[in-house]
């Protein structure tokens, strides 16, 4: 590994970012009750906001909690593992469920940030399937190399 302190860093902003992220998550319900005294649209589309934003905290908790998993094997400097694949085949998932969700939200707070989201997960969503596919011919790769003499 060439460069540990930033791996290391980087590592520690995950975990910070996924118990922050639970936190939020699970305080949208009492944001959203406080944020409808100020501002109509979360009164009115309360109980859809909630769910919807809910459910997108939970797509993007899933996507750095596999992002964790997979820094563990970038720790133990063994990065081209097949669980990693399956890892960026999830959060690929799990970016294009987000997306969708911020399409029907657009139905209840029509925002150009909910444009931006969704053009960000989708595009988030495109990468990690390439780039699960990278993994697994890189992978196969690896196994044909070990395998040599």
């Amino acid at each position: 590994m060439k460069n540990p302190s930033l791996v290391l860093f980087t590592k520690r902003l995950l975990d910070l970012m996924f118990y922050i992220g639970i936190l939020l998550t699970l305080s949208i319900p009492l944001l959203f009750r406080w944020a409808g005294r100020f501002l109509d649209i979360f009164q009115r589309y309360y109980l859809q906001q909630t769910i919807l934003y809910m459910l997108s905290g939970v797509f993007c908790l899933l996507i750095v909690w596999e992002l964790r998993r997979m820094f563990s094997t970038v720790l133990a400097d063994d990065a081209f593992v097949a669980e990693n694949a399956h890892s960026l085949k999830r959060m690929g998932k799990y970016s294009f469920f987000t997306a969708l969700l911020s399409l029907i939200r657009i139905f209840y707070a029509p925002t150009p940030a909910t444009m931006v989201i969704i053009l960000v997960f989708t595009i988030a969503g495109l990468f990690c399937i390439v780039l699960c596919q990278v993994f697994e011919k890189a992978i196969q790769y690896k196994e044909e190399n070990d395998l040599t003499i």
